[in-house]
């Protein structure tokens, strides 16, 4: 009995330290967690760059008066689109009038005295070939009938003077566009010089668009460029966008069409231009905008969404998927593409990367795919 009851405690001992040797065992092998991967597939996106640049005129004239006078009129609205010939300001004629009538006047004596000095010379040519008349007095026929068309030169041209001194006092807008406010008022003294600009008038139908590059950046694309990490268009024309203000993106598209040759000592930048079409005018000069240049592509790019990109001590990581396990990897991260990283180095084509549920691994974890087939990057 002793015998018996001895056996079914040894055969007890062996079943439960059985059971706590596999219960341990169980215990110590990590499970597999199930995770969201993709497969590095490299390929050409887009190279966008943003800038933040303001709106200009892309044909400012300013008006000045021509001469000095009083302001009669003032034929334009403030603020209003007028077009190439219209009449903007009026000057007091009634001085100008008179002295176009006057140099008429001189005029017509010095005509007079031209027609005297010819027929005075035209008596003494036949008599002087009968020695009638000495050579003395023909050449001074002669010279009075050269002196008498010189004046009436200058009387012709003080009268076309006085003519053009007059057709200033109707000052017209020589281009379309935009008239600013006005500098004088009616009763005005208007006085030609510094002091004498009335208004302006832009062109806005293209409008320009700049921004600058600073020197940090230029030099970053040109090393880009040396690389074959970026391609500039062939044809050398950059196309830009424009997000307004409350964050709508503007219809038109527009072309780079002048880069300064020199950096600006003051800002250390590089003043870049574009025109665009404005019909509309939905783009008015002084307006802040942001930018963003088109053209550029960034081909054999390797894309990983941001929430696949950790940030360590050693600087950022991610996890990538090798043998089954999950694995620490570092990584170079560039710039950003739409809500992906730019991977600049650490990644290359074919490598399996964890995208979601990498807060659930850590190095040699065992993982499964959720997904039904390894994801390309799209």
């Amino acid at each position: 009995m002793k015998l018996l009851i001895f056996r079914c405690l040894s055969l007890l001992t062996v079943l439960n330290i059985t059971a706590c040797s596999k219960k341990e065992t169980a215990q110590n092998q990590p499970f597999e967690v199930g995770v969201e991967i993709l497969t590095i597939e490299p390929r050409t996106i887009p190279a966008i760059y943003s800038f933040v640049g303001f709106t200009q005129s892309s044909h400012q004239v300013e008006i000045r008066a021509r001469v000095e006078g009083y302001l009669e009129d003032v034929a334009y609205k403030e603020g209003a689109l007028v077009k190439a010939g219209d009449v903007l300001y009026l000057l007091d004629k009634k001085p100008f009038e008179a002295a176009v009538e006057i140099a008429k006047g001189a005029l017509s004596r010095e005509q007079a005295i031209l027609w005297n000095a010819k027929k005075t010379k035209e008596r003494l040519e036949p008599l002087f070939k009968e020695n009638a008349a000495s050579r003395k007095d023909l050449d001074s026929a002669i010279s009075e009938e050269l002196t008498a068309q010189a004046q009436v030169q200058s009387a012709k041209a003080k009268l076309q003077q006085a003519e053009l001194d007059l057709s200033y006092t109707t000052i017209r807008s020589p281009i379309s566009g935009l008239a600013a406010d006005t500098y004088y008022k009616e009763g005005s003294l208007i006085t030609p010089g510094a002091q004498g600009l009335l208004t302006t008038v832009s062109v806005l139908d293209p409008i320009y668009v700049y921004f600058s590059v600073s020197e940090n950046e230029r030099l970053k694309f040109n090393s880009e460029e040396a690389k074959k990490e970026i391609i500039f268009p062939s044809n050398g024309e950059f196309e830009i966008e424009l997000m307004l203000a409350d964050g709508t993106t503007f219809p038109h598209r527009g072309k780079v069409n002048f880069s300064s040759p020199t950096i600006d000592q003051k800002t250390g930048t590089m003043s870049i231009r574009a025109a665009l079409p404005n019909p509309g005018n939905i783009l008015v000069p002084g307006q802040f905008v942001r930018i963003n240049v088109l053209g550029i592509s960034r081909p054999n790019a390797i894309l990983i969404p941001q929430k696949a990109v950790l940030e360590g001590k050693n600087g950022m990581f991610v996890y990538v998927v090798i043998d089954g396990k999950a694995q620490i990897r570092n990584v170079e991260a560039g710039d950003w593409y739409q809500n992906d990283w730019i991977m600049r180095s650490g990644l290359q084509k074919g490598d399996v990367v964890i995208v979601d549920g990498v807060n659930k691994v850590k190095p040699n974890t065992p993982v499964t795919t959720l997904n039904k087939m390894p994801v390309t990057v799209p």
